[in-house]
């Protein structure tokens, strides 16, 4: 496409819109995700005139929001989401809450009614006044900065600013409120050459602690054993080849949390495996038997430290990242990339031994619930078909519930690619955004791993993928029940009720009915799952595969685990204590 972008090397005034694009693309933003809408259309109009700047138009604003999401996380920019005013804006709520728990930089530019409007009964005011509520105070709480543009000059000190709170620590969303005569109106640019520097700035590293920079370094000097478990800060921070020298000094065995399976080789003879609720059993034996617990780019949230409280509690912790740990430790705050190289200048040189560990064994899983009729797969077949189609470089996008547990304990992140669990507020559907925004940004083949309920929330953004010959692969575990909730129910509450068990449902023939263009499969075993998933990765577009699983099969998820092994045990005095000790957390 030509751009007929106003040349602001050379115009005193262009509109708001075509000056916010044009910052943007010279920022590296590539896309803008979003849905249209009365009062976001000028925006629309910008993007389409750039030409430099792609416009994707999602089937609904969270996901436009994942989508955003997906694109920040695999190619380190700040991701940008557009939505128009009234419900277009209040969806954009819970991705924006994701971005912000899983600190993701998101920039989100919100249309408004004219300023003149406002208070006045204009169709969805949320300017606070008159009787309507303020959209400030709605986005407040889920972003890191907010502001209303009222006039076109502000945004000239608002761009910057939104820009540098969304990616300065703690990362998270910045939001712009963009009245539509605001977004219509000329502004005023000084001339200025093609080298440069655009409004939207980096922001400056903070500056290491000295005193607590020597506390840890002097206490993983003396050290004897080290367990590092490496949170999702380090993938932001783009700090693998740096916890990996560090690791290689300490001799240490490296676990990760669930939402950070890619930032250390999961092959690596180092590797521990999975720390939390979602992992292995040999994450707790390392702990146990290690000197020092080293914290990186994790504060440690409960579905990271489920199981390992009691472990933790007697053992020395030290935190390098941007935020304190939710655990008692020494924390070293600062640049995460500047904290993991201070301190391996400080440790001796050359590499010391690994101490020997069994590795991230599978769990073996109870089976104390009657199995249901029909052909299904197992959590373990169907997942070990996708690691063996599973591409190198690809990304991965994990949903919650049953499939998603299954997929963070059993799938060895991709050595080359991203590996995203939204264990914030994203919840289920998140994949499906996300992995089109990832495919989008970087045209990596990307895999989502969802079960049927986050399918029937947000799965119709197959038809984005499909609009934008995404190289997207949608794997669904479909066991036609709502099923993680079904087993607490089981467990937890005394039996199941109904309503999240559903009729039996055929998803690949119902998207092949759909979209015929789309590689659409059921597959009846590994074997086919196999051979669906390596076709798939041939194409340059989206593949869709679906897969029956059983809504009773228990998943590598600790707090079933737990209750399985009390109800398989005759001693029902150890009970609560088995479940006490193992730290039981309630996650749906």
């Amino acid at each position: 496409m030509t751009s007929t972008t106003p040349n602001l090397r050379e115009a005193e005034t262009v509109r708001l819109v075509d000056y916010l694009v044009a910052e943007l693309a010279r920022a590296g933003v590539t896309h803008v995700f979003g849905v249209g809408g009365a009062n976001i259309e000028d925006l629309y109009d910008a993007v389409h005139r750039c030409g430099s700047v792609r416009g994707i138009v999602a089937k609904h604003e969270f996901s436009a929001v994942t989508m955003a999401d997906g694109y920040a996380r695999t190619t380190r920019r700040i991701g940008v989401v557009a939505a128009t005013s009234g419900g277009g804006a209040m969806n954009l709520v819970p991705g924006l809450a994701e971005a912000h728990a899983s600190r993701v930089p998101v920039l989100a530019l919100v249309g408004q009614p004219p300023t003149g409007q406002e208070g006045h009964g204009a169709f969805q005011d949320s300017s606070g006044k008159a009787g309507s509520f303020d959209a400030r105070e709605v986005f407040a709480p889920v972003s890191r900065f907010c502001a209303r543009v009222e006039d076109a000059d502000s945004l000239t000190e608002l761009l910057p600013r939104a820009v540098a709170a969304a990616q300065a620590d703690p990362r998270g969303p910045a939001v712009l409120l963009l009245p539509k005569d605001v977004q219509q109106a000329q502004i005023r640019v000084p001339g200025r050459g093609a080298g440069s520097t655009p409004c939207v700035p980096t922001a400056p590293a903070a500056r290491l602690d000295g005193a607590a920079l020597t506390t840890a370094s002097d206490t993983l000097r003396k050290a004897g054993r080290v367990l590092v478990i490496a949170g999702e800060d380090l993938a932001a921070a783009d700090a693998r080849t740096e916890l990996a020298e560090l690791a290689r000094r300490l001799g240490a065995w490296v676990a990760v949390t669930p939402d950070a399976k890619d930032v250390f080789d999961n092959r690596d003879p180092r590797f521990a495996g999975v720390a939390g609720v979602m992992g292995h059993a040999n994450v707790e034996d390392c702990l146990r038997r290690a000197d020092v617990c080293l914290l990186v780019g994790t504060r440690l949230p409960m579905m990271a430290r489920g199981g390992l409280e009691r472990a933790l509690a007697t053992t020395d912790v030290v935190c390098l990242g941007p935020e304190p740990p939710f655990v008692a430790g020494t924390a070293l705050g600062g640049n995460l990339r500047d904290a993991l190289r201070a301190v391996t200048a400080r440790l001796p040189p050359g590499p010391r031994p690994c101490p020997p560990h069994a590795g991230p064994l599978p769990t073996p899983v109870p089976s104390t619930l009657p199995q249901a009729r029909g052909q299904t797969i197992p959590y373990v077949q169907a997942v070990a078909a996708v690691e063996a189609a599973l591409p190198q470089d690809a990304h991965v996008f994990v949903d919650a519930g049953n499939a998603g547990a299954s997929a963070v304990h059993l799938l060895p992140a991709p050595r080359h690619g991203r590996f995203v669990v939204a264990v914030g507020m994203g919840g289920m559907g998140y994949t499906f955004g996300a992995g089109i925004g990832a495919a989008l940004a970087t045209g990596r083949r990307t895999y989502v791993l969802a079960g049927d309920g986050a399918f029937f929330m947000h799965g119709m953004e197959v038809h984005t993928a499909v609009e934008y010959a995404a190289p997207v692969t949608f794997v669904i575990f479909n066991n036609n029940a709502h099923a993680m909730c079904a087993l607490r129910e089981e467990f937890f509450q005394g039996g199941v009720r109904n309503d999240d068990l559903f009729a039996r449902t055929d998803l690949a023939a119902g998207v092949a009915a759909a979209f015929p263009s789309l590689d659409a499969t059921g597959a009846g075993d590994g074997a086919q799952l196999c051979t669906a998933l390596l076709r798939g990765n041939t194409g340059g577009g989206p593949a869709f595969v679906a897969v029956n699983c059983d809504p009773r099969e228990i998943p590598p998820f600790l707090p079933f685990q737990s209750f399985a092994e009390i109800t398989e045990s005759t001693n029902g005095a150890e009970s609560k204590e088995s479940s006490d000790e193992r730290g039981v957390v309630h996650a749906g």
